[in-house]
């Protein structure tokens, strides 16, 4: 595992609304991971994890404190600073997002092509990858052809075509069946540990919490907990 940290936070603080409307939504937050972990966040609904997650994505500016990633300090830096970070970070949310007129690599390709040299290597990359999450005699199914696992699985491959450094997702099997949603996260799991990148997964589903290499949970806007899973 990577000794470099990929997230870096030192006493976060984060308000909404200014003057007698203002609310804060995180307090003091401490947090640090590294390439190659899959830390799950956890907490009750309004307790700021969302927040924290479009925070360290480069999605909104940190107010105060430090918050880096990638050794990049987002606190105080600019727009252009912001959407360079975003290049180096996929994505994935509770409803895959997919495009319904592209197939499962169209929707893939389309985020090859932000890094590949030409439009052939985009569609060599994001055939393999969607190889590599078990879709690739799927490749041409379009996603109301996908099962729920199928389509959060070609999310997968969209965010990781590019091997980010980070991948940040928002309840991923919200809406995926036990065992469909637990084959994701083994699966995410798998390839972070393959590519070193760190994952950084807010979740409710209690079935998936011993995948991670460790679980931090979030009430009224601060960590309160940080445990080491336990494997067998």
């Amino acid at each position: 595992m990577s000794q470099t940290p990929v997230i870096a936070i030192r006493r976060l603080d984060h308000t909404f609304g200014h003057g007698a409307l203002e609310r804060r939504v995180l307090s003091d937050i401490d947090l640090t991971i590294a390439g190659g972990e899959l830390v799950i966040l956890t907490g009750p609904s309004g307790s700021g994890k969302t927040t924290l997650l479009t925070l360290i994505g480069a999605l909104r500016s940190p107010q105060s404190g430090s918050l880096q990633v990638l050794g990049q300090e987002l606190c105080g830096a600019d727009e252009a600073a912001l959407v360079a970070i975003r290049r180096n970070i996929g994505y994935i949310f509770q409803s895959h997002n997919l495009l319904g007129f592209l197939t499962a690599r169209q929707n893939v390709q389309m985020a090859a092509e932000l890094s590949a040299a030409s439009p052939a290597e985009a569609r060599s990359l994001s055939e393999a990858m969607l190889v590599a999450v078990g879709l690739g005699d799927r490749l041409d199914y379009y996603p109301e052809n996908l099962s729920g696992g199928q389509k959060q699985r070609v999310a997968i491959a969209r965010a990781l075509v590019n091997r980010p450094s980070l991948v940040l997702a928002d309840e991923p099997t919200a809406a995926l069946d036990s065992k469909s949603g637990r084959e994701v996260v083994e699966l995410m799991q798998q390839l972070a540990a393959d590519q070193g990148c760190a994952i950084l997964m807010v979740t409710h589903d209690s079935r998936i919490l011993d995948v991670a290499t460790r679980t931090v949970h979030m009430e009224d806007g601060r960590l309160v907990q940080s445990e080491t899973a336990v494997r067998a």
